[in-house]
């Protein structure tokens, strides 16, 4: 959890309710609003001249949206939707900026979601940097899985969908799925009622 619930609503955040799709924020939007999530995904995107989809993250309950934006004067780069039903916790900028204030101690927790952001950008730095398809793959598998406490083999179920997964590499869907078979060949995962274990 990013910062405690009660700290947040004490200070007059409201609860808002997303359904599958609906946008948070846009692409060129002024941030207005802390965001943090209380249930559901969110993914943050944006599309490139041919129309293609790039998802930029995924996040989950607990994380914050775009907070890194509430210290500076610039405009939304990416898009905040719903992949889920989602109920997400807004406070208005300036009681953001209060909070950070009157509770010193919940800066440290925005300091490590923002390092948190800053690791995965460099890791995918990393995998855009590369043409190889499993590369590609294994190394945001890697990322995905460096939270979770069993380390073992197939012990961790990739929560994205293959379409995801391409979004997030700059891979083809069909790629990624050709690329999941082969790798499954190999031994690097296993595929079971179409959950990749890894």
């Amino acid at each position: 959890m990013v910062i405690e619930e009660f700290i947040i609503k004490s200070l007059g955040a409201k609860i808002i309710d997303y359904n599958i799709g609906d946008v948070i924020f846009s692409e060129g939007g002024t941030p207005l609003y802390y965001y943090q999530i209380i249930e559901g995904d969110i993914k943050l995107n944006n599309y490139n001249e041919d129309g293609k989809e790039m998802i930029q993250s995924i996040l989950t309950k607990g994380h914050s949206i775009g907070e890194f934006l509430l210290f500076m004067n610039k405009l939304y780069p990416v898009n905040a939707i719903a992949l889920t039903s989602c109920k997400v916790l807004r406070l208005p900028k300036a009681k953001f900026l209060l909070l950070l204030e009157k509770y010193p101690e919940t800066r440290l927790h925005i300091i490590q979601s923002l390092s948190e952001s800053m690791y995965f950008k460099f890791v995918m730095g990393q995998i855009f940097s590369t043409q190889n398809p499993a590369t590609k793959l294994k190394a945001l598998m890697d990322y995905l899985k460096s939270s979770q406490k069993d380390p073992s083999p197939f012990s961790f179920q990739i929560p994205l969908t293959r379409q995801q997964m391409a979004s997030l590499t700059g891979l083809r869907v069909e790629t990624t799925i050709r690329t999941l078979k082969s790798m499954e060949k190999d031994n690097i995962v296993k595929i079971r009622n179409r959950k990749i274990l890894y």
